[in-house]
């Protein structure tokens, strides 16, 4: 077996940010990812600090900075749409010298496997069913095609990690629920268009976002409390789910919810973290949201996944 083959798990941020990092470091990487091409939607992310070092270390600053947005308000609004609350953003640009920026998770996604098409290879539509180590690497059983074998696998898969499960076990063991749930999407034309400003508005236990993005879209966040019982898959009922939430919202809620009938996209899932006391088993690896999931309300979860790429290629 060639010793500098590496597997990778997951297109997201940390899958896609090892590979660019294995790469140039003389490491052969494979990407495999379930989707049958990158994933769009989602929310975005205050992207800033080291993680932001380590995109400009790649050669991603400008494009960061192109396809990303400048915000200059935090602002909540009330139930007639004015502002009783907020907050300026100039601080963080004054702390970080000018080096933060709000970026769409998918469009950072997007950037990254930009720079990987000429160095990895890229598996799209498949996804890893079966690891079995050996003394020289681990074979790894794929869905669609058949066994594979490398020298190292890593696990970059997300909050609900393949590889995470089939190397150390079931989710519930590393898991904990925060008692929310995050469901965001976009549509095209919606108004007003708020420039450069993230607006919130809130009822108890829920809150919605409203953030105005390129190309005439909008992105909608909803975060809410949620029991013990398990979220629905299915994405009518995640729709219902919704409405019933903020059936009796003011603001734009009756607008939102008459938008969510038209998405066939909805990210939807619970805000989690993950724990784990090793991220390591033999020659299988975590990063990212699959090894440390910090949750959604955190605003660290990319940042971290750049870093955790970047210092887990020197372990390598």
């Amino acid at each position: 077996m060639a010793d500098r083959t590496v597997l990778i798990s997951g297109g997201g941020i940390a899958g896609p940010a090892l590979a660019f990092w294995l790469a140039a470091a003389g490491f052969r990487p494979t990407l495999i990812e379930p989707a049958p091409q990158l994933r769009t939607g989602g929310y975005v992310i205050d992207f800033w600090g080291l993680g932001y070092d380590i995109a400009s270390w790649m050669g991603l600053e400008a494009d960061i900075n192109r396809e990303g947005y400048h915000v200059r308000e935090m602002r909540i609004v009330g139930e007639n749409g004015k502002r009783v609350a907020g907050f300026g953003t100039d601080v963080f640009s004054e702390l970080t010298n000018g080096r933060y920026v709000t970026l769409a998770r998918s469009d950072l996604s997007r950037l990254l496997f930009e720079k990987i098409t000429d160095t990895t290879e890229v598996i799209f539509r498949d996804e890893i069913v079966g690891l079995e180590q050996n003394s020289d690497g681990v074979r790894a059983q794929l869905k669609r095609g058949g066994e594979r074998d490398y020298f190292l696998v890593v696990g970059a898969d997300g909050l609900h990690s393949g590889v995470r499960r089939l190397a150390f076990g079931p989710q519930h063991q590393f898991e904990r629920k925060l008692g929310y749930a995050v469901a965001a999407f976009e549509v095209e034309g919606y108004r007003p268009r708020d420039e450069d400003m993230y607006l919130m508005y809130g009822l108890p236990g829920r809150m919605l976002g409203r953030f105005t993005l390129h190309g005439n879209r909008t992105l909608f966040l909803f975060v809410f409390t949620v029991g013990e019982s398990p979220l629905p898959r299915a994405l009518d009922l995640q729709k219902e789910m919704l409405r019933n939430e903020y059936a009796d919202g003011g603001w734009e809620c009756p607008r939102i919810l008459e938008e969510l009938g038209h998405t066939d996209e909805l990210y939807f899932d619970s805000v989690s973290q993950i724990a784990m006391s090793r991220w390591s088993k033999g020659r299988v690896v975590l990063t990212g949201d699959a090894a440390f999931c910090v949750s959604l309300l955190a605003g660290q979860g990319s940042v971290l996944a750049m870093i955790s790429a970047y210092v887990r290629q020197g372990s390598s």
